[in-house]
């Protein structure tokens, strides 16, 4: 039978979850995330019409002129708009990364394959390591650039709900390790460290031109702040989070929902076969990737972190064909456990598989067109990058003890990330006035993009404008028919004001304490170069 969570005794309503349920009320009293991308869009219009005129004494790092806003209302801002809508859509970076991603995973799941694998795996492991198991997964999702967001957060609302707990506190688990713990790592270097990292070196040059900043500077404090992550987000996902969720019913499609019924004998010879397709597959692609001339590694010199193989950095088409893979990963398990198990009978359950999986994802395919528009907008008028240069402007005028400064970089990084999501482009902006400030006070750059990293994670989940956001808030709705923008900021809150408290005390702890930050960095740096 379906174990469900909904008939669960609902908990007492303390303090906490009264104000969350504040703000998932409020939050859902918004208009459709579709119209109010559609609304901020339009609002930046005005404000940019109105701060076209006014000279600004900030001066852009990217550029090193002042910061211009640009109207878009002019007739040529208003043309390029236009002429630019279609691309503008069909090249937003998660449209694809979903679609692809979810066309395998249709599959997979309409033949039965995700639910019967769950179910087996659900058999031997302990029900209280799913949370952390789940967050820990997450963190790992990195590596695979936005892969994390299309497989991680779905499948955490399925394993959850196969073990007899609330869906959406797997998705909310799931997005804390993916989204709110993005700086952190397991042990492995992502993409992420060697793009901040040569931002940072260009902004130290400003500077001193000889200093050298190593791509894996803050490797030993993002791998250590794993850690923190998986226990904090373990504390709040069980005892706050899934307590508070006890009185929302699940009213999902039921016959869409996983089971964790015995597993028949069709279904067990169906997962042997898939495993061992998978098994196939995965071994000849492993021999695809073992020569020194395979196609899939990046080119000739590319330049590479200490020990990094040339496989794993993001030039790599390995790197570049994450979805892809994923695609053919669940794609063919899928097709063969519904061939054994008799779920299949022709190719058209195949392409029914996908056909499902694509109806299902008509919500985000408006909700993206919107969010597109809107961010390709904010980014034509220069309003972020004037609100980044004048906030790290402010904070620098203030004079703070360093502790003080590096609390500061961390909120104002986080205030900074509700509007603008590329991690890049806000330390581009950032780093330029942030990086030479603090090395005058004889921090070192190295300290400064820790301080950074711990910022631009903890607001992630709880901005609407992050990319990914419309595509978790349908995920929720199809176990929570009203979930909407208020319902997953209720969810994400907790995480994001705990992480961003105790992740910041970390950091101030782990530098008091002068443990190293990463391979050849340090904490200070010598007044006078």
């Amino acid at each position: 039978m379906s174990q469900a969570p909904a008939s669960t005794p609902v908990a007492p309503r303390g303090w906490v979850v009264r104000a969350l349920d504040r703000v998932e009320k409020i939050g859902n009293k918004l208009p459709d995330p579709a119209i109010l991308f559609l609304l901020l869009m339009v609002a930046v219009w005005v404000v940019s019409w109105w701060l076209s005129g006014v000279s600004f004494e900030a001066v852009d790092p990217r550029t090193g002129n002042p910061i211009q806003v640009k109207n878009l209302l002019e007739g040529t801002a208003l043309t390029a708009f236009a002429s630019s809508m279609v691309n503008t859509f069909v090249t937003f970076p998660p449209l694809g990364v979903v679609l692809v991603a979810m066309l395998g995973l249709g599959v997979a799941e309409h033949t039965g394959f995700i639910s019967a694998a769950l179910r087996a795996a659900l058999s031997v492991t302990p029900r209280m390591l799913l949370t952390p198991a789940l967050i820990g997964v997450g963190i790992l999702s990195h590596i695979a650039v936005d892969a994390g967001y299309v497989l991680v957060i779905p499948l955490g609302a399925v394993i959850f709900y196969a073990a007899g707990r609330h869906p959406l506190a797997g998705i909310a688990a799931a997005f804390a390790g993916v989204s709110g713990g993005f700086s952190a790592t397991m042990g492995i270097p992502s993409s992420l460290d060697p793009l901040l990292s040569g931002l940072t070196q260009t902004a130290a040059h400003l500077t001193d031109p000889s200093v050298t900043v190593n791509p894996l500077n803050n490797f030993f404090f993002t791998t250590a702040s794993s850690v923190l992550i998986i226990l904090v987000g373990w504390f709040l996902t069980d005892r706050i989070i899934e307590p508070r969720l006890r009185g929302t019913p699940v009213d999902g499609d039921a016959s869409q929902m996983p089971k964790l019924d015995p597993l028949a004998a069709g279904e067990k010879n169906g997962l042997v076969w898939a495993g061992a397709a998978m098994g196939v597959t995965a071994l000849l692609f492993l021999l695809t990737l073992l020569p020194e001339a395979s196609p899939w590694r990046a080119p000739e010199g590319t330049p590479l972190l200490p020990g990094q193989s040339n496989l794993l950095v993001a030039q790599a088409p390995l790197m570049q064909s994450i979805v892809p893979l994923i695609f053919i990963f669940f794609l063919v398990p899928g097709v063969v456990y519904g061939m054994v198990s008799g779920t299949v009978k022709t190719h058209r359950d195949v392409v029914q598989g996908m056909a499902k999986a694509m109806s299902g994802m008509g919500y985000y395919i408006v909700m993206a067109f919107f969010c597109a528009q809107f961010i390709w907008a904010f980014g034509q008028s220069n309003l972020g990058a004037l609100i980044a240069v004048e906030g790290a402007g402010g904070l620098r005028a203030l004079g703070l003890p360093t502790s003080v400064t590096l609390i500061g970089i961390i909120l104002l990084t986080a205030s900074v990330n509700l509007l603008i999501g590329s991690a890049s482009a806000k330390w581009a902006l950032i780093s330029a006035i942030m990086v030479p400030m603090l090395m005058e006070l004889g921090v070192s750059p190295d300290l400064t993009q820790a301080a950074y990293r711990v910022g631009d994670s903890t607001t992630n989940i709880i901005t609407p404008l992050l990319p990914y956001f419309p595509l978790i808030v349908v995920f929720c709705q199809r176990y929570v028919k009203s979930s909407g923008i208020g319902t997953l900021l209720a969810l994400m809150l907790p995480y994001s004001i705990t992480l961003m408290v105790t992740w910041t005390a970390f950091l101030i702890g782990y530098w008091a304490l002068g443990l190293p930050l990463g391979f050849g960095a340090s904490y200070t740096y010598p007044i006078g170069g």
